[in-house]
């Protein structure tokens, strides 16, 4: 008889790219392996911000906000980091989730290079950089979690 595997949790994260005027949104597949883009949010008020995350939240059945933080290219935390968390910590009280922070450094940069790859253009289409940028958060914080439940798994074995 062959052993089976326990079955996999159930994983269902929001990816957040959080920005001045847009808030590009990302969920993960049931397995937790890929992260896709959903949506941009226009910012209008928090208020409005909130019952648009709101919806999907429970559409998805999410149990865990990712956020993206932009640390300086020193390490250091910015205004615009420390914006961040202001608004995450007031969604994660109206929303009632945890949130987990994943250094967004170069996430924006990356999905416009991607874009250009795909003969896009950036200019034209910054919702979709927005939403591109918070699948790269989501599946960094995915594989990360995916590494180290690997590694944990491992230790027990030996």
């Amino acid at each position: 008889m062959i052993p089976q595997e326990p079955p996999k949790p159930f994983i269902s994260a929001l990816g957040l790219d959080f920005g001045r005027k847009r808030i590009g949104v990302a969920g993960c597949d049931r397995t937790g392996l890929i992260a896709t883009g959903i949506t941009t949010i226009e910012r209008a008020s928090f208020e409005q911000d909130v019952e648009q995350i709101r919806q999907i939240v429970n559409e998805r059945e999410v149990q865990i906000l990712v956020m993206g933080l932009p640390y300086s290219m020193d390490g250091s935390l910015g205004f615009q980091a420390r914006q961040v968390q202001k608004f995450t910590t007031r969604l994660a009280k109206a929303l009632k989730l945890p949130v987990e922070y994943v250094d967004e450094r170069l996430t924006s940069f990356q999905a416009e290079q991607l874009m250009i790859a795909q003969n896009l253009s950036p200019s034209r289409n910054k919702g979709l950089i927005d939403r591109k940028a918070a699948s790269l958060i989501l599946q960094q914080w995915l594989d990360v979690k995916r590494a180290s439940s690997r590694s944990s798994v491992a230790a027990i074995e030996y």
